[in-house]
């Protein structure tokens, strides 16, 4: 699977080259927050707006990786879904579960805000 990738100072932006959400694409996501973890950039942007198709388990498998990314205290937010594709977790009540949001800026600002969250959390502790 293609990305194009965009390496900031505390996320990477990457977007699939890819059709579909399904089963390889969430796989290839998880290889690069992998390949992305070794270098230090620990949190994910994941633009979908090439997205015209939602495969059978996507929702699972987008909660299963928003999951684990929050068990490892990092940060995935997806972005860029087109509006059909959103109305369709809204029917299942998903976008409460996974981030998902219209804007670059917007995932900006959830990777931030987590990331103080993270911060303020362990000085409680």
């Amino acid at each position: 699977m293609e990305f194009k990738i965009d390496t900031k100072k505390t996320y990477t932006h990457i977007i699939p080259v890819a059709e579909q959400i399904d089963a390889n694409l969430t796989g290839a996501i998880r290889q690069k927050w992998n390949n992305t973890g070794q270098s230090g950039r620990l949190n994910l942007i994941v633009d979908l707006q090439g997205i015209n198709q939602i495969g059978d388990n996507a929702l699972e498998e987008l909660r299963t990786l928003q999951e684990d990314f929050k068990k490892n205290r990092q940060s995935i937010v997806f972005m860029g879904l087109p509006e059909q594709h959103i109305s369709h977790f809204r029917r299942t009540g998903e976008e409460v579960a996974i981030n998902i949001v219209p804007s670059l800026a917007e995932a900006v600002d959830i990777v931030n805000m987590e990331i103080l969250e993270r911060d303020l959390f362990d000085e409680e502790v």
